[in-house]
């Protein structure tokens, strides 16, 4: 089979404004990056048709190093609605040009089931990302003059919790030293770079539901503490306006195509496991004021992205999904049931009996935010009936549908049946009211507690000095009511990347606490996580170049 940038570029594309115009779309409407790329005004939305059409959330099993595939299906899922005479419309995430360029190489689908241009979406595309870092730093660099212009004066700040940010992939930045070399070059100080994906400036964006709720987001955000123990924000800067300013575009949802020419909306991009992992509230309601079934994703496993769709971005924005699809592969499923990385394409009927663990402990979870649940099985060359067979009839006593896509291979027509049945169960048995995981008058610590126990299995939550001195200034600063959003590892349910399997009643231990009061919720640390990822031994970027003018090594 051709790879998925050979596929992607012998697709003819048609203009956007086409692309548009299916949609009912004047391209009036259109701020237009070329002419396969545009920027649509989020003020076109419609609230009611965003609450008659139907949304549908694509989440995945633990994820695994070998891939589970949840944006090819999320993509070939809206390709096969299409192919059945639906007008449905992909919802996904912006790649970041730190994984593009270290471990992944691009994510914009695979196969015939991809979002184009595909080179543009993985590199700079609209420059939203670079909005972003810039609007970040820009915050850090006038926060840094404040203190250099307040020096020896009772303006100063005692602590500083606000980092820079640079969306690569780059472990000598986690802690840096600032202003050295004289007075004239600034105040020493030690901080740090975050990859842009876990920017609050980020969340910010992909939760705001206008240019003014933006403003006012950004004005809250906390900078630091005075020594009076009050907090600092973007406010007492005074400089909410101008960052705004920055980010008068980025905020606007970003149009594209598939590989059926098709609509897509791609826009914003938290990674799930350092922040909340869902692309932006504009973007999905854009997509649902245009489409009948709008398809979107969440990031990493049903745990992860799953679990902060729904308390953090449906509980902030009302959305409702109608049903949710669970990703599974047979090599993933291997995986969890301990086979070794290296034997995970040969049969091994007990390792995924074993795996089924992990699949059942999904759809548990989601069952419990009271989602009609379906799997979605990604199928490859090495995979055999038997194995398929088994993994089916499981599904079949679990009381969840089971379907085969084959989108990667055939693109719309290889998940016909997996949008059939999609729509049957939209039809038939929808999901009703979305059930939270806690409600917003629980305290942060029992908030913590409540996804710690219920979602992940754990027996009880151990909070560090550092974590519970912050519950103390959230208590005090009057933030219990924020969501939380948890940054642990996506390998595994617990903090531990290694612990593969279902391990119950463990200790799940908090190291820190992050007030984000501009995306208005709690960022709780878990584990050894790193907000700035470090690159692996072999990047992609060894193989990525350009050849006669085009790009080659993006995936």
């Amino acid at each position: 089979m051709k790879t998925d940038i050979e596929i992607a570029r012998e697709t003819p594309l048609k203009k956007i404004k086409d692309i548009a115009i299916d949609l009912g779309i004047c391209p009036d409407e259109l701020m237009y990056y070329g002419k396969y790329i545009s920027k649509l005004s989020y003020r076109l939305i419609d609230e009611e048709k965003v609450k008659q059409n139907n949304l549908i959330l694509v989440t995945a099993i633990t994820p695994t190093k070998a891939g589970i595939g949840k944006t090819t299906v999320s993509i070939g899922l809206a390709l096969g609605l299409n192919q059945i005479g639906k007008r449905a419309i992909v919802a996904l995430r912006e790649p970041s040009l730190g994984p593009c360029f270290g471990q992944k190489g691009g994510a914009a689908g695979g196969g015939y089931a991809q979002v184009l241009p595909m080179e543009s979406i993985n590199l700079h595309f609209t420059g939203d990302f670079h909005a972003i870092t810039s609007a970040n730093n820009m915050i850090s660099a006038l926060l840094d003059n404040y203190l250099y212009q307040n020096r020896g004066t009772c303006k100063g700040l005692k602590e500083i919790l606000w980092k820079r940010v640079l969306d690569i992939n780059d472990r000598s930045l986690r802690s840096v030293v600032t202003g050295l070399n004289g007075k004239a070059n600034g105040i020493p100080t030690e901080t740090g770079f975050d990859i842009t994906p876990a920017s609050e400036i980020m969340a910010i964006l992909c939760l705001s539901t206008s240019i003014e709720d933006l403003e006012r987001r950004i004005e809250n955000i906390l900078l630091g503490y005075t020594y009076e123990d009050k907090p600092f924000t973007v406010k007492d800067l005074g400089v909410a306006g101008a960052i705004t300013v920055l980010l008068k575009e980025a905020i606007n949802p970003n149009i594209v195509q598939t590989t059926e020419n098709t609509a897509a909306f791609v826009h914003g991009g938290p990674f799930a496991n350092i922040a909340h992992g869902c692309n932006s509230v504009l973007s999905t309601k854009m997509a649902l004021t245009y489409g009948e079934y709008v398809v979107t994703e969440a990031g990493f496993g049903a745990d992860l992205g799953a679990e902060k769709f729904f308390n953090i971005k449906c509980r902030k924005s009302g959305l409702q999904p109608k049903l949710t699809v669970i990703v599974a592969t047979a090599q993933g499923l291997k995986m969890h049931g301990g086979v070794a990385v290296d034997k995970i394409k040969e049969p091994n009927i007990e390792g995924i009996k074993r795996g089924f663990a992990n699949l059942d402990k999904h759809i548990e979870n989601m069952r419990k935010f009271g989602q009609t649940v379906m799997v979605a099985f990604n199928r490859y060359s090495c995979d055999t009936d038997e194995e398929v067979a088994l993994i089916a009839e499981h599904c079949r006593c679990m009381g969840v549908e089971f379907v085969v896509n084959n989108a990667f291979a055939e693109g719309g027509k290889g998940a016909v049946e997996l949008a059939e049945k999609v729509v049957e169960l939209i039809e038939k048995r929808p999901s009703k009211q979305l059930l939270f995981s806690y409600s917003d008058e629980d305290s942060i610590a029992e908030k913590i507690e409540k996804i710690a126990k219920y979602v992940y299995g754990a027996r009880h939550v151990m909070f560090s000095d550092k974590a519970e001195k912050a519950l103390k200034n959230i208590h005090r600063f009057g933030y219990e009511h924020f969501p939380v959003c948890i940054a642990k590892t996506q390998y595994s349910f617990s903090a531990d990347p290694k612990a593969v399997d279902i391990i119950k009643d463990f200790e799940f231990k908090i190291n820190d606490i992050i007030i984000n009061s501009g995306a208005e919720f709690i960022v709780a640390v878990a584990g050894e996580i790193m907000r700035m990822p470090g690159l692996p031994k072999v990047p992609q970027a060894n193989l990525i170049y350009l050849k006669d003018g085009q790009v080659e090594g993006l995936s």
